[in-house]
């Protein structure tokens, strides 16, 4: 089992930054895949980022590369996700998750454990 837990999340001004993290425990002597997602209302989940084992590789959907950045410091079992020029519709609760597999994975049902959530607001 690996639990994980975000925090970071808060209220922003649009293209303002913020940081999340994720530390993990439990079985993390294995190394998984990382990503993030987010949930806003009424809309469905929605891959955000996703870093292999080594943080040699990363995935970014259209609508935030260039703006956010996924990293990982393994010593730490802790995941990073650097959100900056914000915008209103990055708005959502956003989610950590971590994959069996060793290599960057884009869908959710490819993930096995997944945090709590942290609330990420961007007022315009």
């Amino acid at each position: 089992q690996v639990q994980l837990v975000e925090s970071g999340g808060g209220l922003v001004q649009a293209g303002g930054s913020l940081r999340l993290s994720c530390a993990a425990s439990g079985r993390t002597s294995r190394n998984y895949a990382m990503g993030w997602f987010r949930h806003a209302p009424g809309k469905e989940r929605e891959f955000v980022a996703a870093i292999d084992w080594s943080g040699g590789y990363t995935d970014y959907p259209d609508s935030v590369k260039g703006r956010f950045t996924i990293s990982r410091d393994n010593a730490k079992n802790t995941v990073y996700l650097q959100m900056n020029s914000l915008k209103p519709e990055d708005t959502a609760v956003y989610y950590c998750a971590a994959s069996r597999s060793m290599s960057s994975q884009t869908m959710d049902e490819r993930y096995d454990y997944w945090g709590q959530g942290t609330q990420v607001t961007v007022s315009s």
